[in-house]
């Protein structure tokens, strides 16, 4: 059934007030579901989802995007609201919290309080960290256990668990030991102890460390779960594929918005967002941009004579800043995006920085050769001398070398600082381009005018 035919069906059922919505919500992936609520006008919402069961409604929320997700928790009431937690992952519930306005947040954790502890335990890790996206709801066992006694476990487990591919083995101080498939615990012997076929060499994150950082682990063991642990190796959560998904998504879009100089607005939709709101993420990098500009501009009004002696230099402008720039964008672009996946860290910056400087003079050479074949013939057709051919060229050799030195060594320096390299590679570098090749174009004709 499409979409638009089950959006049909749902605001029938809401108008008849129709609560058998089991069979129609069992055909209807949770996705799909929460896809249609963004189409339901509040009222809608509230009483689609008093027709729901508390489980249906939580893997209908978990689907949902968090500022989707706050707005509806403020249209049911506070015993509802905490019924659905209750049915949500531990590690959903909290996002959740987390987004919410602070009484509301606190009053929900009254009302739900066994599960509390865990979403508190979870709240007091940074939302960016292994901490802030893991799970609690994971499946454990002591190394002494055997392996008839781990299935007989893991079939009254498996319900409540995020995954039950991995299973963990730990020690009577819960520290993680070792791990196991599902597949090497189901092929295994009876009578055999888990301790006996466990891998031990496990793949695991501390609790602090940074999502994106995460992401990276998990991707590079093609992992479908990752255990993070303290600082004594105690096992406190998982952190599964379709949490680093998101994470990926989050990093990738943060990284697009910082590398034009803009941000994501924050606590509501693009669409829902203040026209103030989008300029206040904008303005400032443009602002840097206009003062750019305006000291580009007085850098061509202090080459002033250089031009009205030289009229045909004005024409190799936009063709020298423009090869400048894109060079300066391709360099930024591959060295942050590399920052980012992990291919570059470390020493590797500084040697990777000075292959681009190799690459910028290869690629200075053969641009700045092929102007000065143009400017050769702008030369011979205003009767100049055709070393207009050579001030050009070395102009463009120049502005293309030092675009991909500035289109590394700028975002560089800013990820040597601790500072993520994508606020770099937009505006900023641009900006520092701009006013160098300009520089380097006028003073390079400045010298060579009395031979033109």
């Amino acid at each position: 059934m499409s979409i638009q035919k089950s959006l049909q069906k749902i605001l029938m059922m809401i108008k008849e007030r129709d609560t058998n919505l089991a069979e129609f919500f069992q055909n209807l992936h949770p996705s799909d579901f929460a896809e249609i609520v963004e189409d339901l006008s509040d009222e809608q919402k509230s009483e689609l989802f008093n027709l729901l069961s508390d489980e249906e409604a939580a893997l209908v929320i978990q689907e949902m995007e968090e500022l989707d997700q706050v707005v509806l928790f403020q249209l049911l009431t506070k015993k509802r609201a905490s019924a659905i937690l209750k049915e949500m992952a531990t590690d959903d519930a909290a996002d959740l919290i987390a987004e919410l306005p602070e009484e509301d947040a606190r009053e929900l954790l009254k009302l739900i309080d066994e599960d509390a502890e865990e979403i508190r335990g979870l709240l007091k890790y940074p939302e960016d960290s292994a901490g802030g996206i893991m799970t609690t709801e994971y499946i454990s066992f002591p190394e002494n256990m055997v392996v008839e006694e781990a299935i007989r476990r893991l079939r009254d487990l498996a319900t409540d668990a995020e995954t039950v591919y991995y299973v963990y083995v730990v020690d009577e101080e819960t520290r993680l030991i070792g791990v196991l498939s599902l597949r090497e615990l189901i092929a295994s012997a009876d009578g055999t102890r888990l301790s006996e076929f466990m891998r031990k060499n496990v793949i695991q994150v501390p609790a602090d460390m940074d999502q994106e950082e995460v992401a990276r682990v998990v991707s590079k063991y093609d992992l479908l779960a990752v255990p993070v642990v303290d600082d004594r190796d105690r096992l406190l959560g998982i952190i599964t594929v379709d949490d680093i998904l998101d994470v990926i998504e989050e990093e990738a879009t943060e990284d697009i918005y910082r590398r034009v100089g803009a941000s994501e607005p924050e606590g509501v939709g693009l669409v829902e967002a203040t026209v103030w709101n989008s300029i206040g993420r904008r303005l400032p990098w443009l602002i840097i941009t206009l003062f750019g500009g305006l000291l580009s501009g007085s850098v061509i009004g202090a080459f002033e004579n250089t031009l009205q002696s030289i009229v045909v230099l004005a024409f190799f402008i936009p063709v020298i800043m423009d090869m400048g720039g894109n060079v300066a964008s391709q360099s930024s672009t591959v060295f942050v995006r590399g920052v980012a996946t992990g291919e570059i860290e470390g020493s590797d910056s500084w040697r990777y920085f000075y292959k681009e400087i190799r690459v910028g003079l290869s690629m200075g050479l053969i641009t700045g050769a092929t102007v000065a074949v143009a400017a050769v013939g702008a030369a011979r057709l205003f009767n100049l001398s055709s070393l207009l051919g050579l001030v050009v060229g070395i102009a463009m050799f120049t502005t293309v070398t030092l675009g991909a030195v500035i289109g590394t060594l700028v975002p560089l320096l800013f990820s040597q600082a601790g500072i993520d390299p994508a606020y770099a590679s937009g505006p900023l570098v641009t900006t520092i381009k701009d006013v160098t090749g300009l520089l380097i174009y006028f003073s390079i004709a400045t010298l060579f005018m009395p031979l033109l």
